[in-house]
């Protein structure tokens, strides 16, 4: 039973990388493509 209850928890722990790592890059882009961007005015 504990084995099940450790798979959940480490396909959790996978599926709150994934959106955490998909949420804070795409805003790091974001931020280095307006710093280029005034960079070249």
């Amino acid at each position: 039973m504990w084995i099940l209850l450790l798979e959940a928890g480490v396909a959790m722990l996978i599926l709150v990388m994934i959106v955490w790592w998909t949420m804070f890059s795409s805003k790091a882009d974001k931020r280095t493509g307006q710093q280029d961007d005034q960079q070249s005015k």
